[in-house]
């Protein structure tokens, strides 16, 4: 059984929300996000907590009960505060800049890399190479993050490139470190 699962979540204050049949909408300051949750569990409301369970004992219902525990937590979360990803730009000349929505990325190609966000996620750049994307929606906060990072990821012997902040590049010694 998930350790997880049985965890039940606070609800902070201003934030609402709704269960019907399978569905579970969270409506908070920030926003409003809704799911569906698989057949096999049940999420019930019980004064200022939620508590997520498995409906019958069979086995995809067990792998299933602490995942759907943990998206709804996102979601009320998200809601209430919201979720951020900061990604850093390494490299001589390589720099971001927002026009409008889009990112524009300057990243050593021969044409400047523009990225449209998906709807509900908000980018913003400090000092020309610090890119933030914020949303409420963890998942796509993290899917948008890693497309940006995938345009130039970091390269392992100059450790040029765009990394998450705080992620530690492992150098490579050359040809001439070899000795």
């Amino acid at each position: 059984m998930s350790r997880i699962g049985k965890l039940p979540i606070k609800i902070p204050n201003k934030v609402t929300i709704t269960i019907e049949d399978q569905k579970v909408a969270v409506k908070g300051p920030k926003g409003e996000l809704s799911r569906i949750i698989p057949p096999e569990i049940a999420v019930e409301q019980q004064e200022e907590t939620i508590i997520v369970k498995p409906r019958n004992d069979s086995r995809r219902a067990r792998q299933r009960y602490g995942l759907c525990r943990t998206l709804v937590a996102n979601m009320v979360e998200g809601v209430s505060k919201g979720y951020e990803k900061r990604l850093e730009i390494q490299g001589v000349g390589y720099r971001a800049q927002v026009q409008g929505q889009n990112l524009i990325l300057n990243v050593g190609y021969s044409k400047p890399v523009e990225m449209a966000p998906p709807e509900g996620i908000q980018l913003a750049v400090e000092n020309n190479t610090n890119v933030i994307v914020s949303g409420i929606n963890k998942e796509l906060v993290g899917n948008t993050a890693a497309r940006i990072r995938a345009v130039r990821p970091p390269e392992v012997y100059k450790g040029k490139g765009i990394c998450y902040a705080g992620e530690m590049i492992r150098l490579k010694a050359g040809k001439a470190g070899k000795k």
